[in-house]
């Protein structure tokens, strides 16, 4: 069984490449949706986060064969926290998506858009020159896209689309010919991103880290119904699973006090 968290709704587009590339993987999945976003928070708030999620879905699923850490912000500045205190496999987004965008650039020019903390981390960069020592990285933060897609500003709202030229004006000047979508949320808005930026190939961290991961789903297990768990609105929540997942939406969100964990 996988087990996947994200600061909120955001992971939930790693939740559908998951559905997409094994139908038959169990999964839960935690979105920490009442002390979103992580992005703009210290880095001891984001491990002290990170820890809390972890020990809930450990505490709640004793099946876990992986985690997959679907949240930019925690993937680049606790991911080898969480790796030093838990002992199974634990996989973020950042190593997967350097590894795609590196492979997908012809001009050898990668721009990196994620929340400022992810930004501030160098995560991106760092794993892209340990890849590639010659590539050029172009980062740019964009703390307005989370609350956008969390506030429902999605399927080309004017003031997302706003939002995105202003910020993606330095990502197309530069001349960067992929971007990586460091942030689970931003698929959610790719339509807009990729407007913004014309030409520009655009990679789903989330997406390339549920590649990562697949291997560590057993080949033979049993089924379970996925169970999905919230710190906040659970039916909020569902409204825009049921949307993002379509029909096969027949879950309900469990509404859980992660302060305690």
């Amino acid at each position: 069984m996988i087990a996947i968290f994200d600061s909120g709704l955001g992971g939930l587009t790693a939740v559908r490449e998951l559905r997409s590339l094994l139908p038959g993987a169990s999964y839960i999945y935690f979105g920490d949706t009442g002390r979103v976003p992580y992005g703009t928070r210290s880095r001891s708030t984001i491990i002290k986060y990170a820890l809390q999620d972890m020990r809930f879905l450990l505490e709640v699923e004793s099946r876990i064969s992986a985690v997959l850490v679907a949240c930019g912000t925690v993937s680049s500045t606790a991911l080898n926290v969480l790796q030093e205190n838990f002992d199974l496999p634990i996989f973020g987004v950042v190593e997967p998506a350097a590894a795609a965008a590196a492979a997908a650039t012809k001009n050898g020019h990668v721009a990196v858009i994620a929340t400022s903390a992810t930004i501030a981390s160098g995560a991106y960069e760092r794993e892209l020159k340990r890849i590639r020592p010659d590539i050029t990285v172009t980062t740019k933060a964009c703390p307005l896209f989370v609350p956008l897609v969390e506030n429902g500003f999605t399927g080309g709202d004017p003031v997302t689309k706003m939002v995105c030229e202003r910020y993606l004006e330095p990502v197309r000047e530069s001349g960067a010919d992929t971007c990586i979508l460091g942030c689970t949320h931003y698929p959610l808005i790719r339509d807009e991103i990729a407007e913004a930026l014309p030409g520009v190939t655009l990679i789903d961290s989330g997406a390339e880290a549920v590649k990562a991961v697949a291997p560590y789903c057993p080949a033979v297990e049993e089924k379970c119904p996925p169970r999905y768990f919230v710190s906040d609105d659970p039916e909020g929540f569902e409204r825009f699973a049921s949307l993002l997942l379509g029909d096969d939406w027949q879950s309900r969100a469990e509404l859980v006090d992660i302060e305690k964990y």
